[in-house]
């Protein structure tokens, strides 16, 4: 049981940080040194 709330909390974390990168403009993601297409790979990583 555990291991699922594991999985579903990495999975909401995963999908609010896309989520909050995707709000910011061009500039403040090259502010950050992230480009829009780095966005899923870094809430992946945040996510673990």
């Amino acid at each position: 049981m555990s291991f699922l709330v594991s999985k579903i909390r990495n999975y909401l974390r995963y999908r609010e940080t896309v989520q909050e990168l995707s709000r910011l403009s061009n500039r403040d993601l090259n502010d950050l040194g992230i480009s829009r297409s780095e966005i899923r790979r870094i809430a992946r990583g945040h996510a673990v």
